[in-house]
C-alpha cells in the first residue's frame, strides 16, 4: 500500500481564453496567467510490482478569459473581441489502473535509487459551476442563466448541463525512490471530458428575447448582461449577434495537471511484514 500526496498547477482546455491563433489542443492553448495549483491526495494498492491501483481525490480551480488571449493580429482576435469570461472550483475522484513497463526490466532488489516511469489510465467524477462576475463586480453562477439558451424549447437541441459528470484520466509520469519507503515524481495526467460546457460558452448565440420568456426578471437581467458581452464592430444590440458564433461544439473541454508527488510505502521493507520477506530471501554470492 502507498499513500502520497500531489501539488502542481491546473490547466483548462477549452472555448475561453488560449493562446494566438485558432484554438488548439493540449498543452498548444495553454493560458499560463490564468493557471492555478491543483492539491491531491491518492492511496495506492500495488498487488505486484508492475502493476497498481489508485483512488485519488483533487482540488483546484479552472479558469478562462478572453481578455488574456495575447493580441498578434490573427484569428485570435474574434475571442478578444467576443471578451466572456468564467472561473470555476473543482472537485475530482478517481479510480485509476498504473502500468509500470521497466519493472520487467530491473535487475536488482530493493527500491533505494530506482525510477520507475509509469502510465496510468482511469475513471471518475468531477464537479464544476462555472460563474463570472456582472457589471457590479459581483460573482454569478452561470449554469441557471441558460446562457445559450439550454432547456427553452426554441433551442431542443440544447440540453441542460450537469454540474457533476464523469471524466476520463490519462496520463504518464515516473517515482524516484528516495528510500525504499519514500519516493518523489513527477506525473502529467490529461481528463478527457464529455461536456463542453465547464466554462458555459459551446455554440451560438441566442435571441435574447428568449430570456424574458423562461426567467425571472432578474435573472433575465443578469442573462441579458451576461451572454453578450462583446465590443464586435458595428453590433449595438446583443439581438444582431442571434446565431453567431459564440463556442465551438465541435470540441469538448477539457484540462489537465502537471503534478509533484511525494509517496510513502506503508508495507515496504521496513515494515513487520516487509522484514519477514527480506529475512525469508535466498542467500546472493558476489
Amino acid at each position: 500500500m502507498e499513500i502520497g500526496i500531489g501539488l502542481g498547477p491546473l490547466f483548462f482546455l477549452g472555448d475561453l481564453g488560449g493562446s494566438q491563433g485558432l484554438g488548439r489542443t493540449f498543452i498548444k492553448d495553454v493560458d499560463i496567467p490564468l493557471t492555478k495549483l491543483c492539491k491531491g491526495i491518492y492511496i495506492n494498492f500495488e498487488p505486484v510490482e508492475w502493476l497498481g491501483f489508485r483512488l485519488a481525490g483533487n482540488m483546484g480551480v479552472l479558469e478562462g478569459n478572453d481578455a488574456q488571449t495575447p493580441n498578434k493580429g490573427g484569428e485570435e482576435v474574434n475571442r478578444l473581441m467576443r471578451n466572456l469570461n468564467f472561473r470555476s472550483k473543482l472537485i475530482e475522484g478517481y479510480a485509476a489502473i498504473e502500468f509500470y513497463p521497466t519493472v520487467f526490466f530491473e535487475n536488482f532488489d530493493g527500491l533505494f535509487g530506482k525510477i520507475r516511469p509509469y502510465a496510468v489510465m482511469g475513471l471518475g467524477v468531477f464537479h464544476f459551476d462555472p460563474e463570472t462576475k456582472d457589471n457590479s463586480g459581483n460573482w454569478v453562477k452561470l449554469q441557471p442563466l441558460h446562457t445559450e439558451g439550454q432547456g427553452f424549447p426554441e433551442y431542443p437541441d440544447r440540453q441542460p448541463y450537469k454540474l457533476t459528470q464523469m471524466n476520463m484520466p490519462l496520463g504518464v509520469g515516473f517515482k524516484y525512490y528516495m528510500t525504499d519507503n519514500m519516493y518523489i515524481g513527477l506525473e502529467v495526467l490529461h481528463r478527457k471530458l464529455f461536456t463542453d460546457y465547464v466554462d458555459d460558452v459551446s455554440t451560438n448565440y441566442i435571441d435574447p428575447n428568449y430570456f424574458d420568456y423562461h426567467l425571472t426578471p432578474t435573472d433575465a437581467a443578469l442573462a441579458k448582461q451576461l451572454h453578450y458581452r462583446g465590443y464586435y464592430p458595428g453590433v449595438t444590440d446583443a439581438s444582431q449577434m442571434t446565431g453567431e458564433i459564440r463556442g465551438d461544439p465541435k470540441e469538448n473541454d477539457a484540462y489537465f495537471s502537471t503534478i509533484v508527488r511525494i509517496g510513502w510505502r506503508l508495507n515496504g521493507s521496513h515494515s513487520p511484514n516487509g522484514g519477514a520477506v527480506q529475512q525469508m530471501r535466498c542467500p546472493k554470492f558476489y
